[in-house]
């Protein structure tokens, strides 16, 4: 049986642990940038302007739209949409699954 040797000075628990805060911030990342929060995002924001510009609007742009207020309604319909997206976020988060570190007991593995 041949030993491992040591490699740069780093044991086998200090790659280990170097392999483990890679996955928490890989995990972070996958995180910051779920789809969902971009989307919710997005929709909140022009579901804002939207709404506010169908507040503001004067007759002529709702006679426009045959007597609806258009822009107030599809304003409200994206705030809904955003709204339900970071919720889903909120409530329903990503979970990433982390593999079992082997114990010390264990051994190196042939």
């Amino acid at each position: 049986m041949t030993e491992h040797p040591e490699h740069s000075g780093y044991s086998e628990k200090d790659v280990l642990r170097e392999v483990t805060e890679l996955q928490e911030k890989s995990a972070t990342a996958a995180r910051l940038f779920d789809i969902r929060r971009i989307i919710g995002g997005l929709f909140v924001i022009y579901g804002v302007i939207v709404t506010i510009t169908g507040l503001t609007d004067d007759d002529a742009a709702i006679d426009k739209a045959e007597g609806v207020n258009i822009n107030l309604w599809t304003g409200l319909g994206m705030l809904a949409l955003g709204v339900f997206f970071l919720l889903w976020l909120k409530l329903r988060p990503m979970a990433h699954p982390t593999p079992p570190l082997p114990s010390q007991e264990d051994g190196p593995s042939e």
